[in-house]
């Protein structure tokens, strides 16, 4: 029990840094004197060190241990986030980045593997639970960092502690992970999967598979292009205060949390394909919302109707991969859509960023509304059922 608690704290931990950015971007960006685009520089920085990372993780855990590399992990992840208070210009930041990127591709990807390995399916979805409370966590330290301390980098030093602590944890408890690893799994989910032998070349030549690669590529684009510019469109372009700009945005991950807590518990009542439509769906209205807003509550609303909305659709589409591409594809594209989700968080929210900076801050909706119009109709794609064919001929 002690390993699994701890694992959720780690995925507290890995989903604080990513609710930092968003609040701190407009102060930071003036104190290096930067455009409001750069942060695009950032967020493929840390995207090329998550991909790599997370392409690797099956090797590094293999060789080191899941202890051992989440150990290491944080310590990557707690001193890029603590460098990046020390350094003086904008490119060694960016440098930093691939490091804290490093580090959060190897938590991410080792603890995934490792609760679906060794407790099932039901676990996961309190795990990803867990990333909500961090990354909900993460806006209100970076808000008090802005309103009472006056400044972006002592957000980044508590939450860069908080890496160093959870190395620290790691470094205790290795003879835990060690134990844990070598005991029987309560399920057989992954194994079933991992069965399939299937080539890289064989998987890549599905058009499901690319189909499937696409909507993880587009909803954690969606995801992230709002938790990071939401701030930026509230303070700058309309007129909301830093404190209750930043309580609104973290409102976002708040609702996001609560709605995969809610869906853990009647994910099974609802099923997959009723939890990812209905969630699109109400997403897509608040995406909507968020561009009208009639009235400055409504701003409020929509960030809130938004992030309980798009909560289960991660850990939904994620379980439902088999049934879009056939178990023998399964294992592959699993791999394939965590390298999707890295591209997708680097590439629209930096996207937004040029057209927010071409155009206006008020275009930030319009991406949205665009982006989740764009998966609904992929999601709806991909959910055709497969022609039974198709599993025959890859059996032989």
């Amino acid at each position: 029990m002690s390993v699994i608690v701890l694992a959720y704290v780690a995925f507290i931990a890995l989903g604080m840094p990513d609710g930092l950015l968003g609040i701190a971007w407009p102060t930071m960006r003036i104190d290096f004197g930067i455009p409001l685009d750069s942060l695009g520089m950032l967020l493929f920085a840390s995207v090329t060190g998550y991909m790599t990372s997370s392409f690797l993780s099956g090797t590094l855990i293999s060789r080191m241990g899941v202890g051992s590399l989440l150990t290491v992990s944080c310590l990557l992840t707690g001193s890029a986030l603590v460098g990046y208070t020390l350094v003086p210009t904008w490119w060694m930041m960016v440098l930093l980045g691939v490091t804290a990127g490093l580090g959060a591709g190897a938590i991410d990807a080792g603890l995934n593997t490792y609760v679906a390995t060794h407790f099932g399916e039901g676990l996961m979805q309190w795990l990803h639970a867990s990333y909500g409370i961090g990354v909900t966590i993460g806006p209100v330290i970076m808000t008090t960092a802005l309103t009472v301390f006056h400044s972006w980098r002592m957000g980044y030093r508590v939450v860069g502690g908080f890496q160093f602590f959870m190395a620290l944890a790691f470094v205790f408890t290795l003879a835990l992970w060690n134990a844990h690893e070598n005991a029987p799994t309560e399920g057989d989910r992954e194994k079933r999967l991992t069965e399939y032998k299937t080539p890289m070349g064989l998987t890549m030549r599905q058009p499901r598979v690319w189909l499937s690669v696409l909507l993880f590529f587009l909803y954690v684009g969606g995801e992230v292009s709002l938790g990071t510019w939401v701030f930026s469109l509230l303070t700058e372009s309309r007129g909301i205060s830093t404190q209750a700009a930043g309580l609104w945005a973290g409102s976002f991950w708040a609702t996001f949390t609560i709605g995969r807590i809610l869906a853990g518990l009647y994910a099974q009542r609802l099923g997959i394909h009723a939890l990812v439509h209905g969630g699109l769906t109400l997403a897509l209205l608040g995406a909507f919302l968020l561009w009208w807003h009639p009235f400055e509550l409504a701003n409020l609303l929509a960030v809130g109707l938004i992030g309980v909305a798009v909560a289960p659709i991660f850990p939904a589409m994620m379980s439902g991969t088999s049934q879009r591409v056939g178990a023998h594809f399964a294992a592959n594209t699993i791999g394939m859509q965590m390298a999707a989700t890295g591209l997708g968080a680097a590439t629209i929210p930096s996207l937004v960023g040029v057209l927010a900076r071409q155009f206006s801050l008020e275009v930030i909706p319009v991406c949205l509304v665009v982006v989740f119009a764009a998966l609904l109709a992929a999601y709806r794609l991909a959910s055709v059922k497969r022609p039974s064919q198709e599993v025959e001929h890859v059996a032989r």
